[in-house]
């Protein structure tokens, strides 16, 4: 009986088997971080592991979607007119003694409405060129009357850009917008735009590329004035 083997405890891990496997754990959790959650999360592929596997456009693709909202939002606000408001125009008479006839009314100049829509011209053509440089955005429009049709096609040279075709009335309430179509990453669009109401109508465009672009803007039909407004 009191030579029966008693039972062995359990064999705790060394000290140094432990400084291994925790050395061994964070370089695990370190090339994870550097292969996949950087290039996933936010674009960051140091090893290009991240691109090869596809998680690199992934990230690239969030922090892209992240910064057109508050460029939108910032273009809403910077490009929403304020209110004008319309002078009535005076005219001024001057009779000549009778018998002689009386000279013709000589009309005193006066504002033209800022409510009111220049009078477009069938049938004009535009070709108007911006270049933006990495990060920076423009912005073109079209003084268009209700129902104006204008057909239109744009290219981007050097890289593709994200873009958002849009309308403002003339006298537009804060925050006021009107969207026709959006895209990102496009080396162009055309079609045709139909004004909703009176007042400006056009694109903007954002290069989210590393490389200076080129939009060119090509324009027909019918619409008072074309003019880069941002």
């Amino acid at each position: 009986m009191y030579n029966t083997d008693l039972p062995r405890r359990a064999e705790l891990p060394s000290t140094g088997k432990l400084l291994r496997s925790t050395a061994l754990a964070a370089l695990i959790a370190g090339g994870l971080l550097v292969t996949t959650v950087l290039p996933a999360e936010y674009g960051i592929d140091p090893s290009g592991i991240g691109r090869a596997l596809g998680l690199t456009p992934m990230g690239e693709i969030k922090i892209s979607l992240a910064a057109e909202a508050r460029a939108e939002e910032r273009v809403a606000t910077e490009t929403a007119p304020a209110q004008l408001v319309a002078v009535a125009p005076s005219v001024r008479a001057e009779a000549a003694p009778v018998p002689a006839p009386a000279p013709a009314p000589v009309a005193v100049a006066a504002s033209t409405p800022a409510a009111v829509a220049p009078e477009a011209a069938a049938g004009r053509q535009d070709t108007m060129t911006v270049t933006l440089k990495p990060g920076q955005g423009a912005e073109v429009k079209l003084a268009m009357n209700k129902d104006g049709r204008v057909r239109y096609e744009w290219a981007s040279a050097g890289g593709p850009v994200n873009f958002d075709t849009h309308g403002d009335p003339y006298d537009a309430p804060k925050n006021f917008y009107h969207g026709y179509g959006k895209g990102r990453n496009e080396l162009g669009s055309k079609g045709e735009l139909v004004a909703a109401f009176d007042g400006k109508h056009g694109w903007f465009w954002r290069n989210r590329s590393g490389y200076d672009v080129t939009v060119t803007l090509k324009t027909q039909d019918d619409y008072a004035k074309i003019e880069r407004v941002l």
